[in-house]
């Protein structure tokens, strides 16, 4: 029976794209996870997917500077947002688990939402009056019920669905742990025992759906602990995996990775969620170094199976060198009883790291390790006390100056390029990080002669 669904503020470029597939006759629905939100009662903040019976070289003659890249009939139309626009289409087998060997266009909207994966994911919005925001709710496979009875169903046989495309069995957890979802038994039948074939999935698409649970689940450890229940989680993050049964002392309950994934969640998302990456990540090396009740240098095997873990993922580098310099560091130990000194030195020790990610990581660490309202006072104690030292001291925390350098070194003191020099700089920059003061050019000079 077809339902009325209003959708009264679509953005602009969805409504003209929809304006113009209808004015050139061609029947045009919203699909995907727009509907589903719409649906839930939700806020929508991904991708806005039009469905048509346009044949893909139809849609990409309406819109200047389409893109049209693909046998599969998805076209992608660069407005803001952008939105992707792929014709109604039947698939044949899916031989390598990700793309189906042939499609046939010219099909049904019905038949076209048989295709997907998840009840919840194959319901359409047709328009009826687009400037009310009026429509019909296209739901063929039970997607609104199973939204209401809080049920993740595969539509059809679950083992076809997902022999198909080996990534829906992770997009399965996603789903459950954003939404709050219970699989439906079949369903996770089929999930356990296929799997193994998720190590099928290329690392470029693990890495896109695991950035989708950091950067929009408001509490990851859901999703992520799905993984680990359902048996993905050891296939696709073995390191992580690991953690489990790894016995912490903390004020919180729990193992080593349920710490991993209270940190998660107390992790602010970011896009690229570079916090939750680290926090996720960041006590890796835990499983390896546990010796007498201790994890004595584990901050350092942790980063470097972090390097590891995102090299694997072609997480981009810059964003993978962020997140492993934080991780190598989360370990300092700040009190009130430091000097100035110190606090300069812990500055310059931190060269080339990305100190607002560190100390992110650090209260998120804190919480999930139940350090309170004092491990928070004493964080803030200290990044207030490095604002003052870089207020004072910029030429030397900042810039990294010192009143002489090495050419100066070879001119006043006769000595030849090499070491030596080196040496001496960074004998002097110990001495201006003791005392500020100090950073003048004769008076290091006079320092640099007493070698």
């Amino acid at each position: 029976m077809p339902r009325e669904l209003v959708f009264v503020d679509l953005p602009g470029p969805v409504v003209d794209v929809l304006r113009t597939l209808s004015a050139a006759g061609h029947e045009a629905a919203i699909v995907g996870g727009a509907v589903r939100d719409r649906v839930g009662g939700l806020d929508h903040a991904g991708e806005w997917d039009v469905a048509t019976a346009a044949h893909p070289e139809e849609v990409a003659a309406l819109f200047e500077g389409a893109t049209w890249e693909n046998r599969f009939g998805t076209v992608t139309i660069g407005t803001d947002p952008p939105v992707e626009v792929t014709s109604y289409r039947a698939e044949g087998a899916y031989r390598d688990r990700r793309r189906p060997d042939d499609v046939r266009f010219g099909v049904s909207l019905d038949e076209d939402l048989a295709r997907r994966d998840f009840t919840i994911n194959a319901m359409a919005w047709l328009p009826s009056d687009l400037a009310a925001g009026h429509g019909t709710l296209v739901d063929p496979t039970g997607g609104k019920a199973d939204l209401g009875e809080r049920v993740l169903r595969s539509v059809g046989d679950p083992r076809e669905r997902f022999d198909e495309d080996a990534l829906r069995l992770m997009r399965a957890a996603r789903f459950a742990g954003r939404l709050e979802l219970t699989i439906d038994p079949a369903t996770e039948r089929a999930i356990r025992d296929l799997a193994p074939t998720v190590a099928s999935v290329s690392a470029e698409r693990v890495r896109d759906e695991l950035m989708r649970i950091l950067s929009r689940d408001p509490v990851p450890s859901r999703a992520i602990g799905l993984l680990e229940r359902l048996g993905l989680l050891a296939v696709i993050l073995p390191e992580l995996a690991a953690l489990r049964g790894i016995p912490q002392a903390k004020a919180v309950p729990g193992d080593a990775l349920d710490h991993s994934l209270n940190a998660t969640d107390a992790a602010a998302p970011s896009d690229p969620p570079a916090l939750r990456l680290a926090a996720l990540f960041h006590d890796l090396g835990k499983a390896g170094t546990l010796r007498d009740g201790h994890f004595i240098g584990h901050e350092q095997v942790s980063a470097d199976l972090a390097g590891e873990v995102l090299r694997r993922l072609r997480v981009p580098r810059a964003l993978a060198e962020r997140v492993v310099g934080a991780i190598r560091n989360h370990m300092y130990d700040y009190d009130s009883a430091w000097t100035d000194a110190a606090v300069r030195r812990f500055v310059r020790r931190l060269d080339g790291v990305d100190r607002d990610l560190l100390f992110d990581l650090r209260r998120a660490d804190n919480a999930s390790s139940g350090a309170g309202t004092g491990g928070d006072a004493n964080q803030a104690e200290l990044e207030a006390r490095i604002g003052e030292q870089l207020a004072a001291e910029s030429a030397l925390l900042v810039d990294h100056r010192l009143a002489i350098d090495g050419n100066d070194l070879q001119r006043e003191l006769g000595l030849a390029a090499g070491p030596e020099i080196g040496a001496i700089l960074d004998r002097l920059t110990e001495l201006v990080l003791d005392d500020p003061s100090q950073n003048r050019r004769e008076t290091l000079l006079d320092h640099a002669r007493r070698r």
